[in-house]
């Protein structure tokens, strides 16, 4: 599949889809209701976010009897991935780490911001893996 980075840049600008994106790797497949119930939203939006996203091929579904599950669809998401790391100005290429050539010539500022970034991501594995521990 091939995918217009300006077109997916403009599906994911809108937050609501975005927030489903989160919702369906969180929880895997869910129909419109539960969408909406967890976003607290009305399902006709839940709907046309969607729609959108499965446009784009964000997002797949399934007919089962009366329930449509939707789910993310993996292979998209990673080519968006590799769209994001082409852009990417740390030059970690989506390893999560500067380059040996990137970190020597890195500004301080850019490097601050990028601690930053790390310790933000670090609190949130702490924490799942305290609710992971405690179930």
């Amino acid at each position: 599949m091939i995918i217009d980075p300006a077109e997916i840049f403009k599906v994911l600008s809108v937050e609501t889809r975005v927030r489903i994106i989160e919702l369906l790797k969180a929880n895997g497949a869910l129909g419109v209701k539960d969408i909406s119930k967890k976003l607290g939203i009305t399902p006709p939006a839940v709907s046309q976010h969607l729609k959108i996203l499965k446009q784009a091929g964000l997002v797949r579904s399934e007919r089962q009897g009366y329930w449509i599950p939707y789910s993310i669809n993996e292979e998209a998401m990673e080519d968006c991935r590799e769209i994001l790391n082409e852009v990417c100005s740390c030059g970690c290429k989506g390893t999560g780490n500067f380059k040996e050539k990137e970190l020597n010539k890195a500004s301080l500022e850019a490097l601050k911001k990028y601690e930053i970034e790390l310790q933000k991501e670090l609190i949130k594995v702490r924490g799942r893996v305290s609710e992971i521990e405690a179930e």
